[in-house]
């Protein structure tokens, strides 16, 4: 009874204290009522209540007990009681009220207190942080982001780091249109604070700050030349452009390639796609046979989109490349290897482009005779051994192509069968699998017949237009974008071009389209989806590559 007794008491002293300091006209004369509330944050848990109430209310008037008011609230904000605790965080915010200079200290408290595990906690904490970003969100940001910004930190906590992170993707960025005032001056600081962050990233992480920055007016569909370029060296620094490339490094393999294809939307916006088609054709093309098989197909993707943004000087440097990795899988007669249609789609899509950009650069490549009045024409020299090499080798993959529709047509005509027959969900899903797949090598057949019938000619014309509509492109057209892919989300990995190996001989094993021509011809489907950027716990997608500018 008497701890009870001595509790009311405590509580009814602090109701005084509060009340003469409402009452108080000048209430920095009321020192003790202030260091009166500051001691009962050590009393009862009615008393911390009420104390985590006072202690901010009256914080202002009291500069010279600063230190001890705030470090008191802050062992408020780490009792046992919760509700004590939810309190004391509730009022972290009326500190900055007033006083705007304490923002960035109670934001960095608020920012370590996001690992709490009560939900009431947390969401108190949230509630928090976003009125202090509403007060001074350019403070607000920076106290945020410098527990993001730890690369040198040996003691980084990983679990705050990553609460931080989704707070700001799930509280803040959703927010931007109202938090982001002024307008360009605050994308801009946010920007910068990104772009600081980025030196240790994830894979997802820093699609996810790709993903915001596009979304930003700063960087938007109106955005000057020079605002689109600043992104696309954003993506060039992630993709190490300046490194000395390591067929062995499957980490930078895997953001080479994932970066890449983040960039494309930036080179449809008159962003230099140089710096990437020069580092392919010095570093990667020519150790193309060691790249793991699994990433082969995306590259050549990505390479084959990239290439109607290539300049003129660019397309004529990566051309010879192109052109002998296009022989390799395009050979003159029968090698017992398989044809793989979509690496010969990818590259005869790339080779065109190229060439319309650098058409006479083929005279010397293929044995064409095209005019332009340059020196480079090369006229007067003799490369008509390499016309009748070229044109044999599209001889060739053209009769593969024909033979290979066939079969495939045949097969649709069973899979309709099938389909007709088929009872469980199981088996429709099965053959509605194959279909897709037949369907797409199709589509790539196509393609190929479209790009090399122009090429027997002496002097072709070269497709620089959009009239080939790549298979995986056309195939993915219906489908649900995956939250996998990188930067626009365009390209799902679906199961008409990113279907397993097992899907895909699931396909080849039906009725008749068992046999080696429809094997060759969807070969190439079984590779198709992009990989994106990919989290495996380490490298690109874990943190910590042990590169000093990352």
């Amino acid at each position: 009874m008497a701890d009870a007794s001595e509790d009311a008491k405590d509580i009814e002293k602090l109701y005084e204290y509060g009340e003469r300091l409402n009452e108080a006209k000048d209430k920095s004369q009321n020192v003790e009522d202030y260091r009166g509330i500051i001691a009962a944050a050590k009393g009862s848990i009615k008393a911390k209540q009420l104390a985590a109430q006072l202690i901010p209310r009256f914080f202002k008037f009291f500069p010279d007990l600063s230190d001890a008011a705030v470090d008191s609230h802050l062992d408020l904000c780490e009792e046992e009681e919760l509700g004590v605790r939810v309190q004391a965080i509730r009022g972290l915010p009326l500190f900055c009220k007033d006083t705007p200079e304490y923002v960035s200290k109670i934001v960095d408290i608020l920012a370590q207190l996001l690992t709490a595990e009560e939900n009431v906690e947390r969401d108190a904490v949230h509630k928090a942080l976003l009125s202090l970003l509403r007060q001074d969100v350019k403070a607000s940001l920076t106290g945020l982001f410098k527990h993001i910004m730890t690369v040198d930190d040996p003691s980084t906590d990983e679990n705050l780091r990553e609460k931080v992170l989704n707070f700001i993707r799930d509280k803040v960025f959703p927010l931007k249109a109202e938090l982001l005032k002024p307008q360009e001056q605050m994308e801009r600081h946010i920007a910068n604070l990104i772009k600081k962050s980025l030196e240790d990233v994830t894979g997802a992480e820093f699609k996810m700050f790709m993903d915001f920055l596009r979304s930003l007016t700063l960087f938007g569909e109106k955005a000057p030349p020079e605002r689109v370029q600043e992104l696309i060296e954003i993506i060039e620094g992630q993709a190490d452009l300046d490194a000395q490339f390591n067929v062995s490094d499957g980490d930078h393999i895997d953001r080479l390639i994932s970066c890449l294809y983040m960039a494309l939307p930036f080179f449809v916006r008159g962003a230099s796609n140089s710096k990437f088609l020069n580092y392919l054709n010095k570093h990667i093309i020519p150790v193309f046979d060691k790249l793991p098989e699994e990433r082969k197909l995306d590259l050549l993707k990505n390479l084959a989109e990239s290439s109607p943004y290539s300049a003129p000087q660019d397309s004529r440097q990566i051309l010879p490349s192109v052109v002998q990795l296009l022989k390799k899988y395009m050979p003159r007669r029968k090698t017992g290897e398989e044809t793989n249609f979509t690496y010969v789609e990818c590259l005869l899509y790339t080779f065109h482009h190229l060439a319309y950009k650098a058409p006479n650069a083929t005279n010397s490549l293929c044995g064409y005779k095209i005019v332009t009045g340059q020196p480079s024409d090369r006229l007067g020299e003799d490369f008509s051994e390499y016309y009748k090499d070229f044109t044999e080798r599209l001889t060739h993959v053209e009769e593969l192509a024909r033979a290979t529709m066939k079969k495939l047509t045949q097969g649709m005509a069973e899979h309709n069968k099938a389909m007709a027959a088929a009872k469980s969900d199981e088996a429709k899903d099965n053959i509605k699998t194959q279909k897709q797949n037949t369907t797409t090598g199709l589509r790539t057949c196509n393609n190929i017949l479209a790009m090399t019938q122009p090429l027997h000619s002496k002097s072709p014309s070269f497709i620089g237009d959009k009239r080939i509509n790549l298979s995986w492109k056309e195939a993915t057209k219906p489908s649900v974008p995956s939250t996998a892919m990188a930067a626009g989300g365009k390209r799902p990995a679906s199961t008409t071009n990113g279907a397993s190996n097992a899907a895909a001989k699931k396909g080849r094993g039906a009725g008749g389209l068992q046999n080696q021509l429809v094997n060759r011809a969807l070969e190439g489907l079984s590779h198709g989806g992009r990989s994106g950027i990919r989290g495996r716990g380490r490298g690109w997608g874990g943190r910590g590559r042990g590169r000093s500018h990352w």
